[in-house]
């Protein structure tokens, strides 16, 4: 509790300090070379990531995020669950990218397959555990890991990792191919070709070796996110200033593009910066974007 109190408190300092003392405002400083996972990177933001709508805290200083002079709401744009979509288009799993366009609640969808049983029947406990799987698979955690996120015992989390992997073959395949040969070429791509070195799957420290590997899982996925993320930065840039409307964007932080909204825009910024997200990239699983207006950050939320 303490350190999540700390935690917290370092953030909102250093958002205090970077308060324009001429206008009371934050300025965002787009980034392209910081970074490893992600090539745009608001480096005084990156812990605003830990703002999650389910935590008071992060609620109350989202909260304080609102829209400047001129306009009237802020709009939240983000992706779901881009992540899994982009690790079910690069292992061409038929099965998961179903899943996708079943139309169905994902995470209880693919819960029935891992434990063969309907999808009414699914437990929110069953949800939630291979929720968390399929999430940890594509940030590279570990087996202990997963057990200690979902306070069950290794062997249990070990046996739902087993069970996940028969139902989605290709997954398997795919993400042990990463590690093959990111350890052959000393580096993993992303869907774009942009590469991240691995020298530490090399070294003599196991360690060292196993946290290599799964970053070596980590990085094509993320990393692709991040690239994804760009070329939608830039189409929702050039869409609002090729219909010369005056909203703009002022923040991206990790799937999500914040845009200041000015008076009677709110339709057709929306539409504009959800279909240059939705169409950054043509893969087997269509992104999906939601959106949100709001007259604060956290009213916009979704």
């Amino acid at each position: 509790m303490h350190r999540e109190k700390n935690k917290l408190k370092q953030i909102v300092q250093t958002l205090i300090d970077a308060t324009n003392r001429h206008d009371g405002r934050i300025h965002t400083t787009f980034r392209t070379d910081g970074g490893s996972h992600r090539t745009i990177e608001l480096r005084r933001y990156q812990t605003c990531r830990t703002f999650r709508n389910r935590d008071p805290a992060g609620r109350e200083i989202r909260s304080a995020f609102v829209p400047g002079e001129g306009f009237e709401s802020l709009l939240s744009s983000d992706y779901s669950q881009v992540e899994l979509r982009i690790m079910a288009d690069l292992s061409g799993d038929e099965a998961l990218i179903e899943a996708f366009r079943s139309g169905k609640d994902f995470h209880k969808y693919v819960a029935s397959l891992v434990y063969g049983i309907p999808v009414d029947d699914i437990t929110s406990d069953q949800r939630s555990h291979v929720k968390a799987m399929s999430y940890g698979l594509a940030y590279g955690l570990s087996t202990y890991g997963l057990a200690q996120q979902l306070k069950i015992k290794p062997k249990e989390a070990e046996s739902l990792k087993n069970q996940y992997f028969a139902t989605f073959g290709k997954v398997h395949e795919y993400l042990e191919s990463l590690v093959s040969s990111a350890r052959e070429k000393g580096y993993t791509e992303t869907i774009f070709g942009r590469r991240r070195y691995f020298p530490g799957l090399k070294s003599p420290n196991r360690a060292v070796r196993d946290a290599a590997e799964r970053a070596a899982l980590n990085a094509p996925i993320q990393g692709s996110a991040a690239d994804i993320m760009k070329i939608a930065m830039i189409r929702a840039y050039d869409a609002l200033q090729e219909a010369n409307l005056g909203s703009r964007l002022i923040l991206q932080i990790h799937d999500e593009l914040v845009v200041e909204i000015a008076p009677g825009e709110e339709k057709q910024a929306t539409a504009l910066v959800k279909d240059a997200m939705e169409h950054a990239v043509t893969m087997a699983v269509p992104l999906d974007v939601s959106t949100g207006i709001g007259s604060d950050w956290q009213l916009a939320a979704h």
